[in-house]
């Protein structure tokens, strides 16, 4: 990727439930391009939709659906077996919501994201990612899917004519094969900001960053991912945004 090319800045919103609130979310949508919004299977709930999406219209933020497996409890990060025909109506069921609201506030729901154990278990499992990509047209909308270079949730999406949308997470730990390392091992999660801020210039300029191994590896993306329940999550993301147009890397939305 040149620096000539844009970069998405995507950031998980709307992770709370009821007066319990995990992310900053009025902070991070003055610094992100797009915002995957929690859609009540692992954290969200309609008020907090709602106001979400008001927000993000209001800023001129893509709004998009981050759908996971119904596990409030786990906040969607443990492993689960759902039979594809049920996680596609789900799939469906989770973009229908958020829509409602979207369309409330002046926008529409423009991409989908799998969230935590789902998005990960589409990475290689074949049937599951079909199920969320049926899941999408079943929601009567040929959104655009955002997951991780490689996957077979990208080979489905871009097979059934939907665009196959890569991304890419400075704040997290690759394996030699371009995977995220799962959240339990060690170097898991990256928590050195100026770390955060020069993985995500690689990124957004090389296409390549620093496995855990110390090899270097390609990871071209179309976005990039700035989590939200980090410490300091919106200076941090403020710090990327403004090292990336100082090197003159145009940041914007993808969809």
């Amino acid at each position: 990727m040149t620096a000539t090319e844009p970069i998405d800045l995507n950031s998980d919103l709307g992770e709370g439930f009821g007066r319990w609130r995990l992310t900053d979310d009025e902070g991070l949508l003055s610094v992100v391009t797009s915002a995957n919004v929690a859609c009540g299977f692992h954290a969200g709930d309609a008020p907090t939709m709602r106001r979400v999406c008001e927000l993000a219209a209001a800023r001129g933020v893509t709004i998009g659906a981050q759908v996971s497996y119904r596990d409030l409890a786990g906040f969607g990060r443990r492993a689960m077996d759902v039979p594809a025909t049920e996680l596609a109506s789900e799939v469906a069921y989770q973009i229908g919501a958020l829509e409602v609201f979207a369309r409330a506030a002046g926008a529409r729901v423009a991409y989908v994201k799998p969230h935590g154990a789902l998005y990960n278990r589409v990475v290689r499992d074949e049937e599951q990612a079909r199920a969320v990509v049926d899941g999408v047209l079943l929601a009567g909308a040929r959104l655009p899917v955002l997951g991780l270079p490689g996957s077979r949730l990208l080979d489905m999406a871009a097979k059934a004519g939907l665009d196959a949308v890569p991304e890419a997470f400075a704040d997290r730990a690759y394996t030699d094969e371009g995977t995220l390392v799962p959240r339990d091992r060690e170097g898991a999660v990256v928590s050195d900001p100026e770390a955060v801020v020069a993985r995500s210039l690689d990124l957004a300029r090389s296409g390549e960053v620093a496995a855990l191994s110390g090899a270097r590896i390609r990871v071209r993306a179309r976005s990039l991912c700035l989590h939200g329940d980090t410490p300091g999550a919106v200076e941090l993301a403020r710090r990327v945004r403004t090292r990336l147009a100082s090197a003159g890397v145009p940041v914007e939305a993808f969809a």
